[in-house]
């Protein structure tokens, strides 16, 4: 069982465009409707590929309600946590070439009691010995900075490893803390996190290596259409496959990291799996997430150590 907790989940919309014409009355000949938020998208391909997942999220109003009812119709097993605050809703406008606008709103702002509450859902799941936690997206107004660096110490208490998926302060906070089993950053946010800007994949391994000299086991550093990259202290791997056509690239990296955590085998067989499952996702629409027969493994290559004078953008 993977216990998954998103702190800013939303009702996500996408809308398919030809093209999108800023300033200009736009018309779209599609729209799709899913429950969105990095955790939640984390569950929903667990569960779309048969492995068991509880969903924690705080939800208000109208939206939230509807959140949880697709949660339901999708099979996921939920543990709704109430808010006074609405819960928000996310646009994305994608055109037909792949290109994704996405305009997130700020969600609601949590009160002191609303912080306990949730943590209380979580530490309720971490007293029967989950699998793992995934803490995963950004944090509402209140939660605090510290608040995924809490959480670990939470699961830390029950032996509970923890991945964690998130940026800026709070995840720096998180991994000064120790602890974590993986994290999921883009090389964007691996580069802030150790302050300096990674242009080559020996760029990126040792920025994972001053992560992982701070205590997190292992780092999966999603790069987008150009693979990924999986480091832990001794070996590198990259795993990509050839270039897509996206219809979404909106939770694609969410569904690879629920790739990489539900998999088995080796770290390359997991990196693997986890690229499999991210190529996937992005062509389909919204934030559909794969079931098994669309997944192609055999598409997907993986390099142990990879060279590291490579460009990121050339892998």
């Amino acid at each position: 069982m993977i216990v998954t907790f998103t702190p800013n989940p939303s009702v996500d919309r996408a809308l398919d465009v030809t093209s999108l014409q800023v300033g200009e009355v736009n018309r779209a000949h599609a729209t799709h409707l899913d429950a969105g938020g990095k955790g939640i998208n984390v569950s929903r391909a667990l569960v779309a590929q048969g492995l068991d997942t509880i969903a924690v999220l705080p939800v208000g109003g109208g939206d939230g309600d509807l959140l949880v009812a697709l949660l339901a119709d999708q099979h996921v097993v939920a543990r709704p946590v109430a808010v006074a605050g609405e819960t928000r809703t996310n646009i994305t406008l994608v055109e037909a070439t792949g290109v994704t606008t996405k305009v997130n709103a700020p969600g609601p702002t949590l009160c002191p009691t609303e912080v306990d509450a949730l943590l209380g859902a979580v530490e309720e799941l971490l007293a029967d010995r989950p699998e793992l936690l995934v803490a995963a997206g950004s944090l509402p107004a209140g939660a605090g900075e510290s608040f995924f660096a809490r959480l670990a110490g939470l699961a830390a208490r029950y032996r509970v490893p923890v991945a964690l998926d998130t940026s800026g302060v709070p995840l720096a906070r998180a991994v000064r803390g120790g602890g974590l089993q993986v994290i999921k950053p883009n090389e964007d946010e691996l580069g802030e996190l150790v302050g300096r800007r990674l242009v080559t994949v020996g760029d990126a391994v040792l920025a994972a290596r001053d992560v992982i000299a701070m205590g997190t086991d292992t780092v999966l550093i999603s790069l987008g259409g150009h693979g990924a990259l999986l480091v832990d202290a001794d070996h590198a791997w990259w795993a990509g496959g050839p270039a897509l056509v996206p219809a979404s690239t909106v939770g694609a990296g969410d569904t690879t990291l629920a790739g990489f955590l539900g998999a088995s085998g080796d770290p390359a067989q997991r990196l693997a799996t986890a690229v499999a499952w991210g190529r996937a996702a992005v062509l389909l629409p919204g934030t559909a997430v794969p079931t098994p027969d669309q997944i192609e493994l055999d598409a997907v290559r993986v390099v142990n150590e990879p060279d590291p004078n490579l460009p990121l953008k050339e892998l």
